[in-house]
């Protein structure tokens, strides 16, 4: 198995942890969200192969990153908030994002939003995935 790179969004930035299949965090980072950033933040990932994405809120604050991994040609999944926020309360007993590794293993649950060449993004159940 690859690994999962587990991003939390927001508007400047985004935060992104690597994970491996037994849990161990593998390399972390926070990344502007122009161009440079983002360059920095591809190289990053593709460090490691059999990578997936998963983006916290594909339909809010994560769309624009999901819309360019995708056209990069990146997989990625979309993990609703609400999934990512009952991991963490499990994990720790509140919702709150105080543990990275909790963050990125929450955003393994998530629903394939688009893969390289499938035209732009899948919809996943609850019509999750970007916009056409």
């Amino acid at each position: 198995m690859g690994v999962i790179i587990g991003m939390d969004p927001h508007k400047r930035s985004a935060t992104i942890e690597v994970v491996d299949d037994q849990a161990r965090v593998l390399a972390a980072g926070r990344y502007g969200t122009g161009k440079a950033g983002y360059a920095q933040m591809l190289a990053a990932g593709r460090k490691f192969a059999g990578r997936v994405w998963a983006i916290e809120g594909c339909n809010g604050v994560g769309r624009h990153i999901a819309h360019r991994l995708v056209a990069s040609g990146e997989t990625v999944k979309d993990v609703p908030a609400k999934l990512s926020a009952q991991v963490r309360v499990f994990g720790t007993g509140n919702g709150r994002k105080t543990d990275p590794a909790g963050r990125a293993l929450g955003r393994a649950g998530g629903v394939t939003v688009a893969e390289p060449g499938d035209g732009g993004g899948q919809r996943g159940p609850g019509g999750a995935g970007p916009a056409r």
